[in-house]
């Protein structure tokens, strides 16, 4: 293996928390010099975010659907595209559909499967994978108990203007952003399927 000079190989394990959503674990582990160090992260069940492209008829302006929510961990009102946590077992483009409808309101008539980021690769096992939806139809929402946000949409424009000056800083966001611009000016490509097809696929 090509990286074997660089990876880490687990001695121990201890588990330091164990809370309802969240685990944290301190691991011992074998450095590629057959040293021992210490490694605390941060386990995460996953997640999806979707960026959904909203456009009411064909030859109007585009429009992208986006949330605005209060995140208490760092005490303020954030605006970010639709997103959510896996539930145990969930299948990745379900879990894309359940977080885009019980946000939002929307469901979509075609998907694409853009990729995978990984947001805090230092302390987190976290990854989001990143969906775009197209051809929406609005419905009720459905937020969890507790869960309060607004829906907006918004230009590509203005949320391009949006990440330069500061007023995103939700990090999935910003890396959905550099997608929408390349798949807007056709440097990137997505390989779209409409619900019933992928539904069969899957």
């Amino acid at each position: 293996m090509e990286d074997a000079h660089l990876v880490e190989r687990l001695a121990s394990r201890e588990e330091i928390l164990k809370g309802k959503f969240l685990q944290v674990r301190r691991d011992t582990v074998h450095l590629p010099d057959a040293r021992l160090a210490t490694r605390e992260y941060v386990v995460h069940p996953g997640a999806v975010m979707v960026i959904p492209l909203l456009q009411a008829e064909a030859g109007a302006p585009l429009r992208v659907v986006m949330e605005r929510q209060f995140r208490y961990p760092i005490g303020h009102v954030i605006t970010e595209f639709p997103a959510g946590k896996l539930d145990p077992g969930e299948d990745l483009w379900v879990c894309a559909q359940r977080e885009l409808r019980e946000e939002t309101g929307y469901r979509a008539a075609e998907w694409a499967h853009a990729g995978r980021m990984h947001p805090l690769v230092a302390y987190s096992t976290e990854f989001i994978d990143i969906w775009f939806a197209r051809g929406l139809t609005a419905g009720d929402r459905a937020l969890d108990e507790g869960e309060f946000l607004d829906v907006i949409t918004a230009s590509p424009a203005e949320i391009l203007q949006w990440c330069r000056d500061g007023t995103i800083t939700d990090g999935k966001t910003l890396a959905g952003t550099l997608w929408l611009q390349n798949l807007l000016s056709g440097a990137w490509s997505l390989d779209w399927k409409t619900t019933t097809k992928r539904a069969a696929a899957g």
